[in-house]
């Protein structure tokens, strides 16, 4: 652990704003946050503290990615902290909320967007800051306060942003915990403030065990589930191009995103120029030995063995993930197996079947199959078959109109990019705007402040002139 953040860890053990004990504590100090910050606080003070939380997230991003790698060992220090910059700056606010005005000569009608109060979050271990981060900026924007029970296994990183949070909401002239969290996250703790009555609207990005138990709650919630993102390569694709952004895009932060790339499809008369793509951008080309030792290193058909559990709802599979190699760098999972390149590496590729486990099972890690397909027809049914009806995210590389409008339709997914990363979806090295909670099992998609917001309709009868 490097100096810097060693020093901000051991600042756990002094005062954090916005850090309890307990579930009751954070949950009735956001909830009175949250009567004072709607009463008080309009719009223009609302983007006032917005930009303090923005401007906080990006003076700590570096060493905010610097200890979440620390302690969860999970993914890339400059991803993390690319992470991080983008949801402090892509992640709309309150230019979200639009007021609706309805005229005739029978009166006038209002539609504005009012906030649902106290917002319980969990957050997950993958995407633990951004996720805070673009969660904070959307629910404060929209008028609420949140009580986060984020991932144990990034308690120590989250706890950190969010004390530098509220004490960026104070320094603007905020009320103190419109942002809190529960020091030691649980399921216990989470099943408080699912069941809290102030709690009145709750938001989960996780699996769906997590989004089930959200929605069985009885209270309004949104779901940002799980992704197994495909890839599709046609005949017209630009193969040094899609090779490129392939490698880029399935190896950032380890391939940890749920929007992230996970297996490819590909034509067969493009296979062999696009695996040269990908070895030409930081792809290693596995062998069939080490394809079998790669599966066997980081997979397991073991139910008793500790693992992370698959995300796509409604699959039972004989493999799944060994945990410890969740999020690993390519390298080390070569140096396993008695592989040293002297190159660097940022992603495993090899020739796959499409029953292979790693193209039906999303692995969270930098190894990449590659199926070669007998034409554009059968690239589709494979690619919608192994995205599980998650309707997350998908990709294709093609300059066919027609071929593009058909597997958007097929695929129907939330996030769906042509010739660039799935990430550009999210903002990152494209237009358009940041979530770290994409809600596909809900269906709001890449989430606003408009959506942790409701319809409040205010309505002037005759004009507001004739009384019955």
């Amino acid at each position: 652990m490097n100096q810097q953040v060693n020093s901000v860890f051991q600042t756990i053990d002094g005062e954090q704003f916005g850090v309890y004990e307990t579930a009751v504590e954070a949950i009735a100090a956001s909830a009175a946050a949250q009567v004072e910050f709607q009463n008080e606080f309009g719009t223009e003070a609302r983007n006032r503290i917005i930009a303090a939380i923005r401007q906080v997230i990006l003076d700590s991003a570096g060493p905010l990615g610097e200890m979440a790698v620390e302690e969860s060992g999970l993914g890339r220090v400059a991803h993390k902290i690319a992470k991080n910059q983008l949801s402090a700056t892509a992640t709309p606010g309150t230019e979200s909320l639009l007021t609706q005005a309805i005229s005739s000569d029978d009166g006038l009608t209002i539609e504005e967007r009012a906030p649902f109060g106290l917002i319980g979050a969990v957050t997950p271990v993958t995407n633990e800051i951004p996720t805070i981060v673009s969660n904070v900026i959307s629910m404060l924007a929209g008028g609420n306060a949140v009580v986060f029970n984020v991932h144990p296994s990034a308690k120590m990183t989250s706890a950190v942003a969010i004390d530098r949070i509220n004490r960026a909401i104070i320094a603007s002239g905020g009320p103190a915990d419109l942002v809190t969290m529960i020091k030691d996250p649980t399921l216990d703790t989470l099943q408080e403030i699912v069941q809290a009555p102030e709690v009145r609207l709750l938001v989960g990005t996780g699996g769906p065990g997590l989004v089930k138990a959200l929605l069985s709650s009885g209270k309004k919630a949104i779901g940002a589930g799980a992704g197994n993102p495909p890839v599709v390569v046609d005949g017209s694709a630009d193969v040094a191009l899609a090779g490129a952004s392939i490698v880029a895009g399935a190896s950032f932060d380890n391939n940890l995103l749920c929007i992230g790339e996970k297996e490819v499809f590909v034509v067969e008369p493009q296979a062999e120029a696009l695996i040269d793509a990908m070895m030409q951008s930081g792809a290693y080309l596995l062998n069939t030995e080490q394809v079998e030792q790669v599966t066997n290193l980081v997979l397991t058909a073991d139910d008793n063995e500790e693992m992370a559990i698959a995300c796509s709802f409604g699959m039972d599979r004989e493999y799944h993930l060994r945990k410890e190699w969740v999020g690993q760098d390519a390298k080390k999972i070569l140096g396993a197996i008695g592989v040293e390149v002297d190159t660097p590496v940022d992603l495993l590729i090899f020739d796959a079947q499409v029953n292979n486990p790693f193209v039906q099972l999303e692995q969270m890690m930098p190894v990449l199959p590659i199926v070669r397909c007998q034409g554009f027809a059968q690239a589709v049914d494979f690619a919608v078959d192994a995205e599980h009806g998650n309707r997350h995210s998908a990709c294709i590389y093609s300059n066919n109109v027609n071929n593009v409008t058909y597997f958007a339709k097929r695929i129907g997914t939330t996030v769906f990019t042509q010739n660039g990363p799935t990430l550009v979806g999210l903002g990152y090295g494209g237009a358009g705007t940041t979530s770290f909670t994409i809600a596909g099992p809900t269906g709001e998609g890449i989430t606003t402040a408009r959506d942790f917001t409701r319809v409040r309709r205010f309505a002037i009868a005759q004009g507001g002139n004739r009384i019955i």
